[in-house]
């Protein structure tokens, strides 16, 4: 791995595994009798039960080399395998794309300094290891997330439900809304507790398309948010007949007088065609209506979260300067900075750091048809 590749150590996502001399010793096109390498099982295993994904990048014909993983007890850990003929970089940007991740969370490893090099040209971003560094890797700091969840552990078996989801959507031949109905999805929203502030910290660390601010809060931050007054740190967790999608959103809820502050609205990339986002701003939308305030939310634009943008626009939410309303006047808003946020001042269009605050007139609204939903009530909670 390059210097500045070693000076990023942003966790990783995704690690992509060559086979030949790399995950396993030998070639098997040239009929070795290949087994894993000395310490790989352990790698495997380990990487695993920490959240991180692994799939494997090997020119090969695919079914003799799926064969010998599945032989070597191993083939179930890996998920979207890129076996074949093309270029390894491009068997990486599918993997990456497959599984929605930014190249920069995903990592390659290879005994060949010519694929690292092909595929770090072409992908700037994915860092390359050596094959002979393969049981270093649990050691580095990129492969350590700071928590491991019960999310995290179970995080290759919900992929791969997701998979299985995927495939009977694509052999569904009703309207988009009939299939949802028939996943049998119940969103839970409930206020965290303690125990699930990793989980929290978890999800706004890995989500970037779907968050409002790109802002990511520590697990210190949550802990504090949970402890002061006026603040509600909500998880959302979602089931469906194939199982568990674990914890896919987090809210960040700020009580006032007049209105409740959105600080924070992030959802898991997996569920966005679930409509999950779209139900959250409706629920709290309808929560703020029941509780006769209005509904600000905090949006800084990133390279990546015009979705959530769109998401605001759509339920309704305005820039304060196209609506004028003194609700939030009342409001410092806060100022963010790269190393953290700290109190700032206003600019009289409710923008600080970067940060742009949108306004709703809350009103009631109707709830999802095509989830069962099962909420936590904020209209009896007294503001700050």
């Amino acid at each position: 791995m390059s210097a500045p590749q070693a000076a990023a150590a942003a966790t990783v996502k995704c690690l992509v595994w060559d086979l030949d001399n790399t995950l396993w010793n030998g070639t098997l096109l040239e009929g070795d009798d290949v087994a894993l390498a000395d310490g790989i099982r352990e790698v495997i295993t380990c990487l695993d039960a920490r959240g991180i994904l692994q799939s494997v990048c090997s020119r090969n014909d695919h079914d003799p080399a799926w064969a010998r993983l599945e032989a070597l007890g191993v083939a179930g850990y890996f998920v979207v395998p890129q076996i074949g003929w093309g270029r390894k970089s491009d068997a990486v940007r599918r993997i990456a794309d497959r599984l929605n991740f930014a190249p920069g969370t995903v990592a390659f490893i290879d005994d060949q300094p010519a694929e690292r090099a092909e595929v770090a040209h072409s992908l700037p971003e994915v860092r390359c290891y050596r094959a002979e560094d393969a049981t270093l890797l649990p050691d580095l700091p990129e492969f350590n997330p700071r928590a491991v969840t019960a999310d995290a552990r179970g995080r290759r078996s919900m992929y791969q439900a997701g998979f299985r989801r995927e495939d009977e959507q694509a052999r569904f031949t009703g309207p988009h809304e009939d299939f949802l109905r028939s996943l049998e999805m119940v969103l839970r929203i409930e206020r965290a507790t303690p125990e699930e502030l990793a989980r929290v910290e978890e999800l706004t660390q890995r989500t970037s398309q779907m968050n409002a601010t790109g802002v990511h809060y520590s697990y210190e931050t949550l802990r504090a948010l949970l402890a002061g007054p006026g603040h509600e740190v909500l998880v959302a967790t979602l089931t469906d007949r194939f199982g568990s999608h674990g914890a896919v959103g987090v809210v960040l809820l700020e009580r006032h007088l007049r209105a409740w502050r959105l600080k924070l609205l992030a959802t898991s990339c997996r569920v966005v065609a679930f409509g999950v986002g779209t139900v959250l701003i409706n629920w709290l939308a309808d929560q703020a209506a029941r509780a006769g305030v209005h509904l600000l939310a905090d949006f800084r634009a990133t390279d990546r979260n015009r979705m959530m943008e769109i998401a605001y626009r759509f339920a309704g939410f305005t820039g304060v300067a196209d609506q004028p309303c003194d609700c939030w006047s009342e409001i410092r808003v806060r100022q963010i900075h790269a190393g953290g946020g700290e109190d700032g001042a206003e600019d009289g269009d409710g923008t600080a750091g970067g940060i742009q605050l949108l306004h709703l007139l809350a009103e009631r609204r109707r709830p999802p048809t095509t989830l069962r939903l099962i909420a936590a009530d904020l209209t009896s909670g007294a503001p700050g």
